[in-house]
Order: C-alpha cells, then sequence, then structure tokens
C-alpha cells in the first residue's frame, strides 16, 4: 500500500475504532483482513440517496472512494500499512434509483483509487451489485486484503 500516494490523493489513514455495534469493522484471519461494508463518510461528506435520482454519477463514484478509503482505515484496526500487500476482492453495492443499472461505472471509483493505491500489484477481484443500502447510503464497499507472508 503506497502511503504517499493515499495522501496526494487527499486522504490521511488513520485506523478506524475496530468495534462497531455489534460486529468489528474489520478482522484478520491468517494473512487476509475482511472489512465489514463501509459507507461514504469523510471529515465532512455524507454520501446519501438513491443513485440516478438523488445522487448523479460523479458523486456516486466520489463515494466509492471513500467507501474505499474508510476500508483501508478498518483493515488498519486489525493490521499494520506495511503488512498490507494487495486487495484480493472488492464487493461494491450501490442504492439505486428505478432503473438505474450502471452500478460497474460506480464502483470504478472504488477501483481506480485502490489501483493507484498499490501501483505494482495485480488488480482485484470485483462485484458491483445494485440493491436498497440501510441508512440511505449512496454506496457500500467492502474489501478483501492480503498480507505479506511471514
Amino acid at each position: 500500500m503506497n502511503l504517499e500516494t493515499i495522501a496526494a490523493l487527499g486522504y490521511e489513514l488513520t485506523p478506524s475504532p475496530l468495534e462497531v455495534l455489534t460486529f468489528h469493522a474489520a478482522t484478520r484471519v491468517g494473512d487476509l483482513v475482511f472489512t465489514s461494508g463501509q459507507i461514504p463518510v469523510f471529515g465532512d461528506v455524507a454520501v446519501k440517496g438513491k443513485v440516478g435520482a438523488d445522487v448523479d454519477l460523479p458523486t456516486a463514484q466520489k463515494a466509492a472512494e471513500i467507501c474505499a478509503v474508510n476500508c483501508l482505515r478498518a483493515a488498519l484496526a486489525v493490521a499494520d500499512a506495511a503488512e498490507i500487500e494487495r486487495v484480493v476482492k472488492l464487493v461494491g453495492m450501490v442504492n439505486v434509483a428505478d432503473g438505474f443499472n450502471d452500478t460497474s461505472s460506480v464502483i470504478n471509483g472504488a477501483s481506480s483509487f485502490l489501483n493507484s493505491a498499490f501501483p505494482g500489484q495485480p488488480s482485484h477481484a470485483r462485484s458491483a451489485v445494485g440493491m436498497v443500502l440501510p441508512g440511505d447510503w449512496a454506496v457500500e464497499v467492502e474489501l478483501v486484503l492480503a498480507l505479506k507472508a511471514g
């Protein structure tokens, strides 16, 4: 993970709290970290609404990026930044308005950010699905991350 690139994109990666309500923001199993779904809240930005009605595509893409940042912050609750080698899988969920079917373009916001944050690493596997999300959040993202062996 390239912290300098992430900082240049305007994000400071501080670990998020591990415990959230009745679950953890991330869990570590062997050389993998699984994050819980993360929502688009960063600083004074919070993106809610239906993509394709209340939220336009560029805003939704930025929301997906923020979710990916929050996934990395969650991972830092259970692993050091130097341990995180690459993203294995991204699951992107989009709160869609009736008729909106471009979920892949929305989640490209998260994928592009992660590809920049992990230069030289293979790109990740990915799902991008449309649904109704709790809290009316526009986007939610979860990651599986691989840690360096040893």
